[in-house]
């Protein structure tokens, strides 16, 4: 898993409530188990105007020019900007990976689902939950400047912008995970050796349970 520090991005406001993680990556997209490919159907419904299928050369569809995403001054947007209840539905890890392979790193929003909400962490995606009333003043500072930047610090847990600073709340274990850049295989790693002794403990304790054959 990819480290996370703090970032200066561009910022895309989505501003959309309760987007479900259908939206965010349709179900005939979930075939694949691998983390990566998923970026060029974020969205998809929303991006394009024709219909979408797996496999397909999404450079030759036609472009939805009012979707937000496909909009020039956002093309470089690493953070997403988003309304209550983000990625509510299914708890398909797709979701944060194509929010990722597309290149997002950080997903500001009131609330998420509790199911993203713990994906997201899992992947190297931070997740920042902010007021409802502060969400709605970068919506607006958002429509006033095309090109408004946000930096996000998560070390010192905070939000900024040139004007005003906006701290957020994390998990202390997920703080540091995201730091490090350990996702749960990685944690569990760190004990290898402690797990090969309680093996070699155990065989030497109850053998019969380590016996092929018939009666094992």
């Amino acid at each position: 898993m990819k480290a996370f520090s703090a970032i200066d991005a561009a910022v895309l406001p989505l501003d959309r409530s309760n987007v479900d993680t259908d939206a965010i990556i349709p179900k005939q997209y979930l075939k694949s188990i691998e983390r990566t490919g998923f970026g060029v159907n974020l969205f998809d419904d929303w991006r394009y105007l024709d219909v979408g299928e797996p496999g397909q050369d999404c450079r030759q569809r036609r472009i939805n020019p009012d979707f937000v995403l496909n909009r020039p001054q956002y093309k470089d947007a690493k953070i997403l900007l988003a309304r209550d209840n983000f990625a509510c539905g299914s708890s398909r890890e797709h979701a944060v990976w194509a929010l990722m392979d597309y290149g997002f790193r950080v997903v500001i929003a009131p609330s998420f689902a509790d199911i993203f909400y713990g994906n997201a962490g899992k992947n190297g995606l931070l997740a920042i939950r902010l007021d409802s009333a502060v969400v709605d003043e970068l919506f607006g500072r958002c429509l006033r400047n095309s090109s408004y930047r946000l930096r996000v610090d998560l070390s010192g847990q905070t939000v900024a912008d040139e004007l005003d600073s906006w701290p957020f709340d994390i998990d202390s274990f997920l703080k540091r995970r995201l730091l490090s850049g350990l996702d749960e295989i990685d944690l569990i790693l760190m004990h290898a050796d402690d797990i090969r002794a309680y093996e070699r403990r155990r065989i030497r304790q109850a053998p019969w349970l380590f016996q092929d054959g018939p009666n094992a």
